[in-house]
């Protein structure tokens, strides 16, 4: 797992002048937390915090007001929803060795059998707990061959050494579904109409 360097400087002011103000300058308000301390407010830089958050769940190690040096993972990030820049992140503050609990991205690889199923994901992330140093960037999982009703459960997916799952053991992953329903829908529809014709 990557880790990004990144110099913070703490804030003093606050509300959305202030905020407005720190975006102008191409830099991101933040707040870091946990371990009982006081949230501590920071201002970060814009570039290289948008590069980093690339990174799902990466690991900062923050250097504040080049005096202190911390260690923190994103855990809620604000977006403008239009032009998509960053207003706010929240950063949780860890220590090295600690267990963390995160969600990481679920990817798949190969092919469904032949057939036109639906492959359906109903967790996009898996929830787990890892070394806050050593969280896994995302889990594959094989889904070739796999025909309609077969589901693959969190028990089934292979997590690193270090990592356990943060979720029920049954929890259903992903499942394939059956093409003939929309099918099925669309001759419905076509009935209907030549019904309405006639």
């Amino acid at each position: 797992m990557s880790e990004v360097k990144l110099s913070a400087e703490t804030r003093t002011e606050f509300g959305k002048g202030a905020a407005r103000r720190v975006r102008r300058d191409n830099r991101v308000p933040g707040v870091l937390y946990g371990h009982g301390t006081e949230p501590l407010h920071l201002t970060l830089p814009g570039h290289e915090l948008l590069l980093a958050l690339r990174t799902p769940n990466v690991l900062i190690s923050l250097d504040i007001d080049g005096k202190t040096n911390e260690l923190a993972i994103p855990k809620a990030v604000q977006r403008d929803p239009l032009k998509g820049f960053l207003e706010h992140v929240d950063l949780l503050l860890v220590k090295r060795g600690e267990k963390v609990t995160v969600e990481i991205p679920v990817h798949t690889e190969g092919e469904l059998a032949p057939g036109g199923y639906l492959l359906e994901h109903v967790l996009n992330a898996l929830p787990v707990e890892a070394e806050a140093t050593h969280i896994p960037e995302a889990v594959t999982v094989s889904v070739e061959g796999l025909e309609a009703g077969a589901s693959i459960h969190a028990k089934d997916i292979t997590l690193p050494s270090g990592t356990t799952l943060a979720v029920e053991e049954d929890a259903v992953v992903l499942q394939v579904l059956a093409a003939q329903a929309e099918e099925a829908a669309e001759g419905e529809e076509t009935e209907g109409e030549e019904a309405a014709e006639a």
